[in-house]
């Protein structure tokens, strides 16, 4: 079978398709784009804003069009979430739940027939013992992404993804060394530890182990030149993991860190476990450990009952912070959350504009770090693509790298020689 694999959403999904497409490698079946004509259709999906779901069901519309007789498959979080709902659109020929992978396999080979849309999904909170693991193909990328810890039992008033992903559950270190080993060899210079709710990770591990001694560990064993963390929650940037960072030259220094707002009060309303004292201490520490580091947010604009004086203090605060891009989120009201039964919720004009301005503000953030690092010399993962050759620095900072060079996949030393707004140019030293 031709099986075409598109992907929505986190990190920890892109691992999840990864994973996917290398069992169905062992079966026997040919990947192909998402653009070419395939027998089978996967949409891994999101559901974390509504307009995810929309995308979810744009895509599916867009594969009848292309072939009206492909079977498709749908999986993912939205699955998960509302799975009578997806299996209710039409054109769905499977709703598949993200620990069914055998099923999905044999929903690809035919196996169930001609019927009417089967819904096969288990619910995750009661799901137990580690993630499945197996990535091996990331088709495209000079990175990889493992799956260390999936689910999450943080509850913020907002967010679905604690019923979607289930309740935390981590990798035991063994087996993490075990796939960092095979992407290794399989020539990934650079593998993005990746988890739901990352900074939880060990937690329901015997013996129980945090976050910094999975990434010393993996940063003294793995067989592998750069190591990069996915989000990190403010209060689970430790002390002990700063230092671990700033003493390897293998962890790349790059934090994503998302806070989400800069009041205190709208932070309650999220049940966000911090307020904007820790914030501010943690960035400070992160800037002082790691004076290069590029540091990440995301941020939610326009959440219920949000005052223009508390947007205010969000913009002071963030303005104030060491910040260097921001990954900015209207407001997305999602049915059975906290959030959706608070009052207050405001309009979507005044939502749209919040946004705008936070935007705003983070591409000053993002062309203010580019500028810092003119004359600079940066370690670069080459990718592969159109001229001109790109890649990221460890920092993360996409390098555009004009002329020919090294192949992709090879790191190189960088001097920055123009910056244009957000970006970076330079030549291989």
């Amino acid at each position: 079978m031709k099986v075409a694999i598109t992907t929505l959403g986190c990190k920890v999904n892109q691992y999840d398709s990864a994973a996917l497409a290398s069992e169905l490698g062992r079966d026997g079946h040919s990947l192909v784009p998402f653009e070419a004509g395939a027998d089978v259709y996967i949409v891994n999906t999101c559901t974390v804003t509504d307009r995810a779901d929309w995308e979810s069901r744009q895509l599916l519309r867009r594969v009848k069009r292309w072939n009206p007789s492909a079977r498709v498959v749908m999986t993912g979080c939205y699955v998960q979430a509302n799975p009578q709902g997806v299996a209710a659109v039409d054109g769905v020929d499977f709703a598949i739940g993200l620990n069914r992978r055998d099923e999905l396999v044999r929903a690809v080979r035919g196996e169930f027939g001609p019927k009417q849309a089967q819904v096969l999904v288990d619910n995750l909170r009661q799901a137990e013992g580690p993630p499945l693991l197996g990535a091996e193909v990331f088709s495209g990328r000079t990175r990889a992404f493992l799956k260390v810890q999936d689910g999450c039992d943080q509850f913020c008033t907002f967010c679905v993804v604690p019923w979607s992903r289930g309740r935390s559950r981590s990798v035991p270190p063994r087996a993490i060394l075990a796939e960092l080993d095979k992407l290794a060899d399989c020539g990934f210079q650079e593998v993005v530890l990746a988890g739901i709710h990352l900074g939880g990770y060990g937690h329901d591990l015997r013996p129980q182990m945090g976050l910094a001694e999975l990434v010393e560990m993996v940063a003294e064993r793995a067989r592998l030149a750069r190591i990069r963390l996915s989000s990190v929650d403010p209060p689970e940037v430790s002390p002990r993991l700063l230092e671990i960072m700033r003493r390897s030259d293998r962890v790349c220094p790059h934090l994503h860190v998302p806070v989400q707002a800069g009041d205190d009060a709208v932070l309650q309303r999220m049940r966000r476990r911090y307020d904007t004292r820790l914030v501010r201490d943690v960035l400070a520490e992160v800037r002082l450990q790691l004076p290069d580091a590029g540091i990440g947010t995301d941020l939610i604009a326009g959440f219920p009952g949000e005052t223009e004086l508390e947007f205010e203090r969000t913009s002071a605060l963030l303005d104030s912070l060491p910040f260097t891009y921001f990954h900015v989120f209207p407001y997305s009201r999602r049915a059975g959350t906290t959030a959706a039964k608070l009052a207050g919720h405001l309009p979507k004009p005044v939502v749209a504009a919040r946004a705008r301005r936070l935007r705003r503000l983070g591409e000053r953030k993002r062309a203010a770090f580019a500028s810092s690092l003119a004359g600079c010399q940066l370690r670069v993962l080459l990718e592969a693509g159109a001229a001109p050759v790109s890649g990221y620095s460890r920092n993360y900072v996409r390098v555009l790298v004009p002329g020919s060079g090294p192949a992709p996949n090879h790191e190189v030393s960088v001097r920055v020689t123009a910056v244009r707004g957000a970006v970076v140019e330079g030549d291989i030293a």
